[in-house]
């Protein structure tokens, strides 16, 4: 859009699918070109930051905790009850956190189980430890958010009844998009086709008698 101020002319915005997840991958590539190192799946952790990792609630939800800064991981230890964590010099520094990371997970792990996801968010804010449920799809489909920024759409489907589906992202503020039309059921569309190539209704019959052609 600049070089359109600049210029006025467009360009051709050339990307690959991959490329949108690839450039979230910050510092994989240079861990491999320079150490040769070849990162291992490490589940919700977040790899040699600690504490980062997702914490299961008493409900069956998720809490996403970031205590990995040196002050915030002073403020989530004693939050927790933990003042010989919080305390202890041996974890003042992300190194120290990250060579007893298990022990870390652990302490906020049995804090998290005795409670719901919503109690472990307003304790963690209360503290500004950075943290976040992990949602399930009923939690996005019941968030008003996603109803507010158009990210769900209900539509009525042929026999009468309701779905919901994701909306046209990204919104654009001259053509926003919208989803005018459901997908067609099988068939539903066939003579309309046969008819725009110049077939009679005759010709049509005769394809759906042999079985070629079908209609809905």
């Amino acid at each position: 859009l600049q070089e359109r101020h600049r210029s006025g002319l467009g360009q051709v915005i050339d990307i690959a699918l991959y490329e949108a997840v690839f450039n979230c991958m910050e510092s994989l590539l240079p861990e491999y070109s320079a150490f040769g190192e070849v990162r291992q799946a490490g589940g919700s952790a977040l790899p040699g930051i600690a504490p980062s990792n997702a914490y299961l609630c008493a409900d069956g939800g998720y809490v996403l905790v970031a205590g990995n800064g040196d002050s915030i991981f002073k403020r989530l230890m004693g939050m927790i009850g933990r003042d010989d964590l919080a305390n202890d010099p041996a974890l003042e520094n992300n190194d120290g956190r990250v060579a007893r990371v298990a022990e870390l997970d652990q302490a906020i792990g049995d804090w998290a189980k005795s409670m719901t996801t919503d109690e472990a968010l307003k304790r963690l804010d209360t503290v500004a430890v950075p943290a976040g449920k992990i949602y399930t799809v009923a939690d996005i489909a019941n968030d008003p958010h996603f109803r507010a920024r158009g990210n769900i759409e209900t539509i009525q489907m042929h026999d009468g009844s309701h779905l919901d589906v994701p909306g046209v992202i990204p919104k654009l503020s001259r053509t926003p998009g919208s989803i005018r039309t459901l997908a067609p059921n099988i068939g539903e569309n066939t003579d309309d086709i046969l008819r725009g190539i110049g077939l009679t209704s005759a010709q049509i019959d005769s394809l759906k008698e042999r079985g070629i052609a079908f209609t809905k």
